[in-house]
């Protein structure tokens, strides 16, 4: 198998999707942010800095549509959709963060949705690290991915 960023030379180059068939493609992406009870209490909340959640679901939306400008052979990509569902979760405790991202083009947007995650989960570190900078950010990670010629894809649960 071999790595479509590359060429037969070994330099890595954006990869050519112009024959590609136009489809739609969906890609959903989870993380979550592990924090102590009563930061979470905050990011429900009551921080001083507003809104976490909000803050954080706006960030990761703007990532996803900034995607090609992080990732140096990402496609530019005219998105149709962003969503972010961050759900408090005190068993971890912490954050679950899932993106959901979709378009119809010539590639998927997997690297969208997996960029808004990693952003969404870095505001909120950003918000709460006044109260608690040993936050941790893990297990990000694409949950599913559908369209294109690769078809369906679902991680093991």
């Amino acid at each position: 198998m071999s790595l479509t960023h590359f060429d037969a030379a070994g330099q890595a180059h954006m990869v050519d999707v112009s024959d590609k068939a136009i489809t739609t493609r969906e890609a959903v992406a989870e993380g979550c942010i592990t924090m102590s009870a009563e930061t979470l209490a905050l990011a429900q909340g009551g921080a001083a800095k507003g809104d976490v959640m909000g803050v954080a679901r706006l960030a990761g939306i703007m990532a996803a549509k900034r995607t090609a400008d992080l990732i140096p052979l990402c496609h530019p990509l005219p998105i149709t959709k962003v969503s972010l569902d961050l759900t408090p979760d005190a068993a971890l405790p912490g954050l679950r963060i899932t993106a959901t991202v979709r378009t119809t083009g010539q590639t998927g947007v997997e690297m969208e949705a997996l960029t808004a995650v990693s952003v969404a989960c870095l505001t909120v570190y950003d918000m709460l690290k006044a109260v608690e900078k040993s936050m941790t950010i893990e297990g990000i990670r694409l949950m599913r991915k559908s369209g294109g010629k690769s078809g369906f894809y679902e991680a093991n649960l």
